[in-house]
């Protein structure tokens, strides 16, 4: 983002120097959807928020609120953010159907290749040129990526589309669902804390979700298969974001909004990259440890699913356009960043 150029470091030691005198000027909270025991709070926004309070010298400080315990539900939580309920949400931005459509790029299978830290960076370059106007009434801290979409399975094997023809499966987005159409499966949306349930009562045969999410819902014991492309792959992923109200960023001094931008630079988008990866390969191998069965297609294997799934590219270039948003350039730009970064990473 421009603002993380053109905010000088030198707004930050003089803010230091200047505003240390009050400890904490500036109180805001942060709510999200996520138990405090979840990776996301306990590894990211926990140690995020750490940072900034500690790069101000105390000056801000930030509480934050899990498990949606400040109500409502998860999708509302960027209407909270927009309307000023809260001073900072952490979303998942297809929870909030339509919302974020540019963004939504970086959820299309082909974008997201197992690198983490390559998307998140790649989100962020894209910002001021190609997102922003996601972002209405919101200033996005930072954005990021989870590991991607893998097949978790109730009782069965799944090693072509042919496997999935009919079968009922947890996703949480439109364009989870369009790319199981494109395999033949049934789409089923839930929120993350329904799984389990869902596949006990067989509701649903198997979930796209990635493994992080297996220790906190003990999805081992209620799914028997793990499954993921060669080398990581997977069909696609979910992007998520850390939003600030507005007008509660344009009331913050300039060296606070400096900390905050420094603090959220594109180290940090990396880091929350691997943050998400080392927990994700927690999740599997809670999984094998149980006694769970742990599949890797072949790149053959899996060359029947990118088939398959291809034509959710043109689909989603396709509704971008009618909204007169040029998803071509968006889907091209995404991709080619993300190319880059994993070639530098």
């Amino acid at each position: 983002m421009k603002i993380i150029k053109t905010l000088a470091a030198s707004a930050i030691a003089l803010g230091l120097a200047t505003g240390a005198a009050t400890a904490q000027d500036i109180q805001l909270k942060l709510h999200h959807f996520l138990s405090p025991k979840a990776p996301a709070h306990s590894q990211m926004l926990a140690p995020w928020a750490k940072r900034v309070e500690e790069a101000s010298n105390g000056r801000v400080s930030i509480e934050i609120f899990p498990s949606m315990t400040l109500g409502g539900k998860p999708p509302q939580l960027p209407r909270q953010a927009r309307d000023g309920v809260v001073d900072l949400v952490w979303i998942v931005n297809a929870y909030a159907a339509g919302a974020f459509p540019r963004t939504e790029v970086f959820e299309l299978p082909g974008v997201h290749q197992g690198d983490n830290a390559a998307v998140n960076k790649a989100m962020m370059a894209m910002y001021d040129d190609y997102l922003a106007e996601d972002f209405k009434g919101v200033i996005p801290m930072f954005q990021h990526v989870h590991q991607g979409q893998a097949m978790q399975m109730a009782s069965d094997q799944i090693r072509s589309p042919a496997d999935l023809a009919g079968k009922k499966i947890r996703v949480p987005s439109r364009t989870g669902s369009w790319v199981l159409e494109a395999l033949g499966a049934s789409p089923v949306q839930t929120s993350v804390g329904e799984i389990p349930v869902a596949l006990s009562k067989k509701v649903i045969d198997g979930a796209l979700i990635p493994w992080e999410i297996i220790p906190a819902l003990k999805i081992h014991e209620v799914t028997d298969y793990q499954i993921e492309g060669p080398g990581g792959k997977r069909l696609g992923t979910t992007s998520f974001s850390v939003l600030m109200n507005e007008a509660k960023w344009d009331s913050l001094p300039a060296d606070i909004q400096a900390i905050f931008r420094e603090v959220s630079n594109a180290d940090w988008h990396a880091e929350v990259g691997k943050v998400w990866a080392e927990a994700d390969a927690h999740g599997i191998e809670v999984a094998v440890n149980s006694g769970n069965t742990h599949i890797q297609l072949t790149e053959e294997e899996w060359g029947a699913f990118d088939a398959r799934t291809a034509s959710v590219v043109d689909r989603w270039i396709a509704d971008m356009d009618a909204k007169g948003i040029d998803g071509r350039a968006l889907y091209d730009r995404a991709v080619e960043l993300v190319n880059q970064n994993m070639a530098s990473n």
